[in-house]
């Protein structure tokens, strides 16, 4: 069973940045496709950005407009999401994701592990 554990969120002002990081452990990391998406209150979860199984194609969501960067280390089994120019808007849970065929898509329900989330909040 493969297991997905985010960290890195916390409380920033805007115009901050910060690192989530996603590590896994229990599968073989480099099969899969990853992503990040977002849930933030009263809203569905949204997809951010995700990454091929070997790192060399990357896809975001509009509104990232060359804020966030993903990247991931097969190495270490770790994907990582870079935030920059944090808004408010960008308040929420930020969740990683694992897909096992194809992918990365930016379909929630097309990805089969997910870890618990880890919240960024946007604030001043």
């Amino acid at each position: 069973q493969v297991q997905l554990v985010e960290s890195g969120g916390g409380l920033v002002q805007p115009g901050g940045s910060l690192r989530l990081a996603c590590a896994a452990s229990g599968g073989i990391f480099s099969a899969y496709a990853m992503a990040w998406f977002r849930q933030a209150p009263g809203k569905e979860r949204e997809f951010v950005a995700g990454i091929s199984r070997a790192g060399g194609r990357t896809y975001y969501a509009d509104f990232v407009k060359g804020r966030f960067t993903i990247s991931r280390d097969n190495v270490k089994n770790t994907v990582v999401l870079r935030l920059n120019g944090l808004k408010p808007e960008d308040t929420a849970v930020y969740f990683c994701a694992g897909q096992i065929l194809g992918g990365p898509s930016q379909r929630r329900d097309e990805y089969n592990f997910w870890g618990q989330g880890t919240r960024v909040t946007v604030s001043s």
